[in-house]
């Protein structure tokens, strides 16, 4: 070998150490530690399911969220990288008819590794827990959401439902993990008992209240109210990017004023203009209600941290004792 060669054989060398060690990295924990087990590769189409996941799963999973934080999940789009962690998950968690992209994802590459949340907690319509004046019914609010008789995504807003799901995710945990599913069942009766705790606060926070109509943007807390006995004024359907007719701003403006409503709620990934106007409108003044698809990206807490200081804000604003 000449000098003018040494350097080109020492690079090459080099390269072949640097490929060599990124296959050993990229062959997973049990390459390098025998005594460390592969742990499950789980994706989470949105939020609520991460969190989920990450709770009962604990160190023995692997979450990836498809929802980047700060994004608006409804509309979210995957690129081939993220079909392929689809592709390639040992169980991807989704719930059905609320991303079309993640259900056809999951419907191309991951049908026998899927869990619908959907398939343990029945969706509630659209109208359940929706404002209803006494003798209308369903006729007398037709204009309230252009998807009026359809399903509404946000069961995870009552964490009784949120539990159940938990329950049943803990078994499909153990049928990939079958070496883990009592840690998966001890984690998820854990996480049960706070979400009770959390119920418990809810109903006992918004017992007594001056008010029990919410008056917000995007009427994603049917859920909410149809478990703590409130009436939601949904300003636009459920989907927050829905613009609501002058005529939907004027029902609601004079439902507003009837229900001496003090606020007017918007969300943390959605403009607050509607909000606004409608507050402008009657006098009222503005706050967040976080429906909680996904965290902001500067947002430092969790599920049971942001439903807390929603109550806290409902209890403001609904003058509660």
């Amino acid at each position: 070998m000449n000098l003018r060669s040494a350097p080109r054989a020492l690079a090459a060398a080099t390269a072949l150490l640097v490929l060599g060690g990124t296959a050993a990295c990229s062959s997973g924990d049990a390459g390098a530690d025998p005594q460390q087990p592969k742990r499950v590769d789980v994706v989470a189409a949105f939020y609520p399911l991460q969190f989920l996941a990450q709770r009962i799963g604990g160190d023995a999973v692997t979450v990836t969220n498809l929802a980047k934080p700060g994004a608006e999940p409804h509309d979210l789009e995957l690129n081939p990288g993220q079909v392929g962690q689809v592709a390639d998950a040992d169980l991807v968690v989704y719930l059905k008819g609320f991303q079309p992209a993640v259900d056809e994802a999951v419907d191309q590459n991951a049908r026998d590794r899927a869990f619908d949340v959907t398939t343990v907690q029945p969706l509630l319509t659209a109208a359940a827990g929706g404002h209803d004046h006494e003798g209308e019914g369903e006729a007398g609010h037709a204009e309230e959401e252009p998807e009026a008789g359809g399903l509404d995504p946000h069961l995870w807003l009552d964490p009784t439902r949120l539990a159940t799901v938990g329950d049943k995710l803990a078994e499909r945990l153990g049928k990939a993990d079958p070496d883990h599913a009592a840690d998966y069942t001890a984690r998820a009766k854990a996480l049960r008992g706070d979400l009770e705790t959390l119920d418990a606060e809810f109903t006992t926070g918004l017992k007594t209240c001056q008010r029990r109509e919410i008056v917000v943007s995007h009427a994603a807390f049917g859920y909410l109210a149809d478990r703590y006995k409130l009436e939601q004024v949904g300003i636009a359907g459920l989907s927050p990017e829905n613009e609501p007719s002058p005529k939907r701003l004027a029902e609601v403006a004079e439902e507003a004023r009837e229900h001496k409503a003090t606020t007017i709620f918007f969300e943390t990934l959605v403009s607050p203009k509607v909000a606004e106007t409608i507050a402008t409108e009657v006098g009222a003044k503005t706050a967040v209600l976080d429906p909680i698809e996904g965290l902001s990206s500067d947002n430092g807490g969790d599920y049971l941290s942001v439903m807390r200081t929603n109550l806290a804000t409902l209890r403001t604003a609904l003058s509660c004792s």
